[in-house]
Parts: C-alpha cells; sequence; structure tokens
C-alpha cells in the first residue's frame, strides 16, 4: 500500500491538511510558477513540516498527480457554474458565453492549469500526468458550454467552438506591452462576431465592426 492510499489518510484531520497541501499548490502554480513551487515551498506556504509534507506526498509525482485532479475538479466546478447562467436580455448567447470563458480563464485554476500545461512542455513526467485532464476537459467541458457553438456534431459547429475557446486561451496568456485594454477590447470583439457567423446568427458579413 503505497502512502497515499493509507487508511490514515482519511481521517477528517488527515483529509483537511491535504486539501490544504492541495490549495497552496494550486494557488502557488498560478503566483509564482510550477517549478518555483517546490515542495518544500507549498509546504511552508501550507504551514506545515516537511515530516508533515511528506506524510501526505512522498514525491513530486504524487504531489503533482494530486494537484492536477484537485484543479480539475475546481475548473469543473467553476466551468459547470458559469455554464448554468443565462445571457441577459437582449444579449446573444455565444457572446454571453465568450464573456463567461474569459472570466473563467482568470481564475486561479484555469491560471494554475495554463502554467502546468506551458511548464509540461519540458517536463516529461508533467506532461505525462496531465494528459489525462486535457483530454476530459477538451471532450467534455468545453464541448458542453454549448452557448459558445449551436448544438450539433456538425464540423461547422466545432470549428465555432474551437475558435472561440483556443483564440480566448491564446488572448489570456499572450503578452501585450502596450494599449492593453483597448487592443484586448478589440479582438474580443472580433472573436465574438467571428463565432457568430460560424453560428450563421444574424446579418454579420465582416469580422470588422464598423
Amino acid at each position: 500500500m503505497d502512502a497515499s492510499s493509507s487508511p490514515a489518510k482519511a481521517t477528517p484531520k488527515s483529509l483537511r491538511t491535504r486539501a490544504r497541501i492541495l490549495e497552496a499548490a494550486m494557488r502557488l502554480f498560478a503566483e509564482i510558477g510550477y517549478h518555483a513551487a517546490s515542495n518544500a515551498v507549498i509546504a511552508e506556504a501550507a504551514k506545515l513540516t516537511r515530516g508533515a509534507m511528506l506524510y501526505h506526498f512522498a514525491t513530486r509525482e504524487d504531489l503533482v498527480e494530486a494537484a492536477i485532479q484537485h484543479i480539475e475538479l475546481d475548473r469543473a466546478r467553476l466551468f459547470e457554474d458559469a455554464a448554468r447562467v443565462s445571457a441577459a436580455p437582449g444579449q446573444d448567447a455565444s457572446e454571453a458565453a465568450i464573456d463567461a470563458y474569459w472570466a473563467l480563464l482568470h481564475e486561479i485554476p484555469f491560471v494554475a492549469f495554463a502554467e502546468l500545461e506551458a511548464a509540461a512542455r519540458t517536463d516529461p513526467m508533467l506532461r505525462a500526468r496531465l494528459a489525462a485532464a486535457q483530454v476530459a476537459f477538451d471532450r467534455a467541458q468545453v464541448g458542453d458550454f454549448g452557448a459558445l457553438a449551436q448544438a450539433g456534431a456538425d464540423p461547422r459547429f466545432q470549428a465555432s467552438r474551437d475558435l472561440g475557446r483556443f483564440l480566448l486561451e491564446g488572448l489570456a496568456r499572450g503578452a501585450m506591452t502596450y494599449d492593453e485594454v483597448a487592443r484586448r477590447r478589440r479582438l474580443l470583439a472580433v472573436v465574438k462576431r467571428a463565432v457568430r457567423m460560424l453560428n450563421r446568427k444574424g446579418d454579420i458579413q465582416d469580422l470588422w465592426p464598423d
């Protein structure tokens, strides 16, 4: 039996400590980055001794695997909450979904996951442990955010979802060095128009507004 499955870890106190560690890991991944957030740094942030940390997570691999699951559960919860919110009166549903997803990308679980994806490019261990969560989100969570595209499996609707999702994710991670607010506002407007065009809503014929 490995440390992560020890019956002692199922006590209420142990579960609370474990949750505190994972919350600290998620926050630090988002704030200082995956590599800077070592197990020792995470233990300090969680107000634990090195021994207590090792009791719950004997290796970096153990911690990373549990942290990914914790982050993904938080992402899914936030995503599901956002997907249940209806568009405001008179607001296009796809535009409301884009606004909602844009806001989500700035929440700590989404920022932490984006940091893990960036770090995974050169970290085989992290890349291997992240793969299942990436697949789950790609196939289930984003696919269920129906307002980003009309219901259905038509490739055009999938393209609408993908266009909105990946442009927003890239925009959230991009580094604009000047006039950031205005540039992002213009780009978000174009993304909304492009998604609406793919959804064949309204009479929009041009991506650039008058």
